[in-house]
């Protein structure tokens, strides 16, 4: 199982994650500690060297690094006709403790990598590697993180075997049991649906206020992820059941077979971009006043406001659609 080509890929990629950030830390805490812009010494030549070499590698495998989720996906999805119970993704998760929690740690990554894509843009904006410090001390918080995934991830497809008989969604996502999944589908669908509609308007209000006024950019990111946490609900709780057109079918990993047109694939990640863009906007708003940034890092922000709010009425106007003209009906 080990030799598919998908979770080759992955180990791979996540080997080259796990110690790239190790490396970069050495440079990262010389950097935290030694690094003065106005200095002609020695160490700071080679640091400015040394440090555009390590932030063009690390854009690379972190830009890889927001794909791996979704290949993650994909690869689980791939060989749930291996085990015995799976109907999709979610039996070949469960199919080892390890799956899931390898889950979360790849949707953990994938913001801070995105957070730090974010900020390795602003700062080569500014002449003077203005965000040198918060960028390497993120990536120096991302490194456990990374390393931890690369174990995880190498231990679970290694151990996986096709004989093990694992659990369907349908079991997993069942609102009459326990555990996270079926907390997730146990919110009464229209409550759910008027709690997401009056979060997507508040975000949306609030990044328009941003995108206008300059104002509020901590408010709209704190929107932005507690936005995301309760759409990530009501898909499962909600959503899900409008595509499927099923009472009783909420699992988020069936949205990325073929039957469904793979929508979850476009369906998650404009979820993701959404809540990465909104929350950048609140990270970079500290920095600008830093001289170097006075001019770019507003256009950065307003750019990224301008991201979060088209997958916010992207995500919203789909999601309505498919309600309106899905022939379930959940009204009474």
């Amino acid at each position: 199982m080990i030799l598919h080509p998908g979770i080759l890929a992955l180990l791979v990629s996540s080997l080259l994650m796990g110690l790239i950030p190790l490396y970069a830390c050495g440079y990262g805490i010389l950097i935290l500690r030694r690094w003065d812009i106005t200095s002609g010494s020695e160490l700071q030549l080679a640091l400015e060297r040394r440090t555009y070499l390590i932030s063009t590698v690390v854009r690379y495998l972190l830009a890889f690094q927001l794909v791996s989720l979704f290949l993650y996906l994909r690869v689980a999805d791939s060989i749930y006709h291996l085990f015995t119970g799976a109907m999709c993704a979610a039996g070949t998760l469960s199919a080892h403790w390890l799956g899931y929690p390898t889950l979360l740690l790849k949707l953990t990554t994938f913001f801070l990598a995105g957070i730090w894509l974010i900020l390795n843009h602003a700062d080569e904006q500014g002449y003077d590697y203005p965000l040198i410090r918060p960028k390497y001390f993120l990536l120096l918080l991302m490194a456990p993180l990374t390393t931890a995934e690369t174990v995880a991830q190498a231990v679970f497809f290694t151990v996986l075997r096709p004989d093990v008989i694992t659990s369907c969604c349908g079991s997993l996502f069942n609102n009459n049991a326990s555990g996270i999944g079926p907390g997730m589908a146990s919110p009464p669908p229209l409550p759910m649906l008027a709690l997401f509609y009056t979060s997507s308007i508040v975000t949306v209000m609030t990044g328009l206020r941003f995108y206008r006024r300059k104002k509020g950019a901590y408010l709209f990111a704190g929107l932005s992820a507690l936005h995301f946490a309760i759409t990530l609900v009501a898909v499962v709780s909600v959503i899900s059941l409008y595509i499927y057109e099923l009472p009783a079918h909420h699992c988020p990993f069936c949205l990325l077979q073929g039957e469904y047109d793979y929508a979850g694939y476009p369906l998650y990640l404009v979820i993701l971009a959404a809540a990465v863009s909104g929350v950048g906007v609140g990270v970079l708003h500290p920095f600008r006043h830093r001289g170097s940034l006075g001019e770019t890092l507003p256009a950065l922000q307003n750019k990224l406001a301008a991201t979060a709010l088209a997958a916010l009425l992207i995500f919203s106007g789909a999601a309505t659609c498919k309600i309106l003209y899905s022939s379930l009906s959940l009204r009474g």
